[in-house]
């Protein structure tokens, strides 16, 4: 059985959607900084640079979602859903000008999860 670390609502992909449809390839990525702090945020793929420190958790409507190795520590026993909501974020994430913000909705690993993810 193939275990996954990212999922993503409907309403959130449909998103996605509309947004690589207006700007091409995209990428997903989870920092833990200021402003949004570890909101995903979604961006033109050659507008992020990405270097050894980023861990790809997996791919949402074919948008590689990565996040940050030191993030990663606090969130790799979590499994992560993607979701949409009204709201300006204070990112430049490509979906802020459309009044939306993507958030995270997030529970523990169970167990099966946990050892074939982080073994």
């Amino acid at each position: 059985m193939e275990f996954k670390r990212v999922a993503i609502t409907e309403q959130a992909a449909k998103i996605v959607q509309q947004l690589k449809e207006k700007h091409g390839e995209l990428i997903f990525h989870q920092s833990g900084g200021c402003c949004d702090g570890s909101a995903p945020m979604i961006f033109e793929k050659e507008d992020m640079y990405l270097d050894d420190s980023d861990i790809l958790l997996g791919q949402l409507e074919y948008v590689n979602y990565y996040m940050n190795e030191e993030q990663f520590e606090y969130w790799k026993h979590t499994f992560l859903t993607v979701d949409i909501t009204e709201g300006r974020g204070s990112s430049f994430s490509l979906e802020i000008p459309l009044g939306l913000r993507f958030i995270i909705h997030s529970r523990l690993l169970t167990e099966e999860e946990n050892k074939a993810l982080n073994n």
